[in-house]
């Protein structure tokens, strides 16, 4: 006979109840909480303890009939992950994501995309590291109470006030899981952690056990793990397992793979971990070398069933592989990979322009799936194919990932109640009443410009009136004079916690007038490293969504801006540019894995 421990002690309400319980009913003979958590991971316990278990349930005026526990010996705990075809898509665009430079993102507009993401059909959303900041602890717990179907993960480093930080952040999540890393390359160990490799396992194991007093649902990285020894791998990846662990991510931490390369790794280290089948083995993939779509897939042939990506690829450096590709192409490939995920593809271009508004990073027009090329025929022999028959030169239809099925049915003349229940189905709820009727006012101004308004309007217009309710510098006016030949002078209105300051200045063109007004005013000493403008849609008619990169002291953010009127488009991202430096908001930086 064989128990399934894991439901047993389920039935006692998990590890930390069956301990309470347990201390309550014979205070000098009751195991602890690791003893317990042994007993799971052994899948066994002394038949001393089993007596206890029977008598404590008789205490609780409930039955225990061990029958119900009884699982047959020949059915593995785990299953085998090779002859699984079930992928989990695991995005990281609210944590990796944020760590591009300037992309740091609002709690208000971080739940906004975790709404997303979850109908998108996201598998684990990886909400952000909630000991960096009490902004990024308050994000995470605000995605953890409102999300309900995907599960919510939160990046902890392998030290216990990280792993306790977002244990208490995930509390209210219905399904929630702690991710703790340690860097286990020899170049990190010796240079970074200056640890001797059995300090590493040590600190892993202690981080796991302590992550699993919060939750089931425990993933451990090896940060750095392709430039790590496949033997040493296999030693600590057998040590977390045995701790606990549930998910084993082994990421290219630095891009620094190939194809071929990764298959055979994850191959390697899978076949010589101790109890490898009894864990969800991860990839976790970075694009400096542009192969982190390429490695992810061989991570998958090589038993990965677990793939790390973000929404456009955003991340750290060249960023991470992107989840539109990822998932397009075991959709388009299927024949080849024979892999399913959980995704809604037509929510993937939604999601795209959504992640591109709020952190203000365009996406390029020929990026594969999203961008705005990417179903575009230039050649004649091409759109001649396609007109005769679509799957001549297309893979896949625009449709499919969400293109086209974009417009919106409200009008000029659309009531307050229909705005708000359209925000609510493209994920966007505001906190109050005054946040309501500003974005509803400027929803009536967009309408009188615009004959057409399509859901990226409305993102783009939520974005920056959300911004200009809470931001420490706020337009008010502008008057903007260019005449060829002339110099261009621009006179702006705005405010600084809540004080107006008139300010005015030429410049070479009207976009170096208006920074160099604020500036005359601001004298924020930051310098400017990028500016861009984009067209939210299609059309003359269509709002300008502006983006301006400011540095300081090490530090850079990144300010959007949205109008029909490009110039004044210009003004608010600078002012929501200087309103993030004046946050001076710190954080711990997670080293990312």
């Amino acid at each position: 006979m064989q128990l399934d421990i894991d439901r047993l002690i389920d039935h006692f309400g998990g590890v930390n109840a069956l301990a309470e319980a347990l201390k309550q009913h014979d205070p000098n003979n009751a195991p602890s909480t690791a003893a317990i958590y042994k007993w799971r991971t052994r899948g066994s316990l002394p038949l001393a303890q089993l007596n206890k278990l029977t008598e404590l349930a008789q205490s609780q005026g409930k039955t225990l009939d061990l029958n119900h526990f009884i699982q047959p010996q020949n059915e593995s705990e785990h299953p085998i992950m090779n002859t699984n075809n079930r992928v989990i898509i695991f995005d990281t665009t609210l944590r990796d994501g944020e760590q591009s430079p300037g992309a740091a993102m609002s709690k208000e507009e971080k739940v906004r995309i975790a709404r997303q993401l979850e109908k998108m059909g996201v598998d684990v959303i990886e909400a952000g590291f909630a000991a960096a900041s009490e902004g990024d602890w308050a994000a995470v717990n605000e995605i953890a109470k409102t999300v309900k179907n995907s599960t919510i993960c939160s990046l902890s480093r392998a030290v216990e006030r990280d792993i306790r930080r977002a244990g208490e952040a995930l509390a209210p999540a219905e399904k929630r899981r702690i991710h703790t890393f340690i860097a286990t390359s020899p170049i990190h160990m010796e240079h970074k952690l200056k640890m001797q490799p059995e300090q590493v396992i040590q600190a892993a194991v202690k981080a796991v056990k302590i992550a699993k007093e919060y939750t089931d649902d425990v993933e451990f990285s090896c940060e750095d793990a392709l430039r790590s020894e496949v033997g040493f791998l296999a030693q600590i990846c057998g040590a977390v397992i045995e701790a606990g662990a549930t998910t084993i991510n082994l990421p290219d931490t630095v891009g620094y793979s190939v194809p071929h390369l990764t298959e055979k790794f994850f191959r390697d280290v899978i076949a010589q971990t101790p109890n490898s089948d009894k864990v969800i083995w991860s990839t976790h993939c970075h694009n400096d070398l542009g192969l982190a779509v390429a490695n992810s897939l061989a991570a998958l042939q090589g038993g990965a069933r677990q793939i790390e990506c973000t929404v456009n690829g955003l991340g750290e450096r060249a960023g991470n592989a992107a989840i539109e590709e990822i998932v397009m192409a075991l959709k388009v490939r299927h024949d080849v990979f024979g892999y399913e995920t959980g995704i809604d593809a037509t929510q993937i271009v939604t999601a795209s322009k959504l992640v591109s508004t709020v952190t203000g990073y365009p996406v390029q027009p020929n990026k594969a799936v999203v961008g705005a090329n990417a179903f575009s025929h230039e050649s004649g022999i091409h759109q001649d194919g396609v007109l005769k028959h679509r799957e001549t030169y297309e893979i896949m239809s625009a449709e499919s990932v969400g293109w086209a099925a974009n417009r919106l049915t409200l009008g000029k003349l659309s009531g307050r109640n229909a705005f708000k229940t359209k925000l609510a189905e493209l994920g966007i709820e505001l906190d109050s009443e005054e946040a309501l009727n500003a974005a509803f006012a400027r929803f009536k101004e967009l309408a009188d410009k615009k004959r057409e308004i399509f859901d990226e309007d409305l993102h783009a217009l939520v974005s920056d009136e959300m911004s200009n309710l809470s931001e420490t510098y706020k337009f008010v006016s502008q008057h903007i004079v260019t005449e060829t030949g002339e110099s261009p002078r621009a006179e702006i209105v705005f405010s600084i916690d809540g004080v107006e300051h008139r300010a005015e200045s030429t410049g070479s063109g009207p976009v170096d007038a208006i920074f160099k007004a604020i500036e005359s005013v601001a004298q924020s000493g930051a310098i400017l490293e990028i500016y861009s403008v984009n067209a939210v849609t299609k059309g003359t008619e269509s709002q300008g969504e502006t983006s301006v990169r400011l540095a300081k002291d090490g530090r850079v953010v990144n300010g959007q801006g949205a109008d029909t009127d490009v110039l004044v488009a210009t003004s608010k991202a600078y002012l929501s540019a200087l309103s993030k430096l004046a946050s001076g908001v710190d954080k711990i930086k997670a080293q990312g894995i």
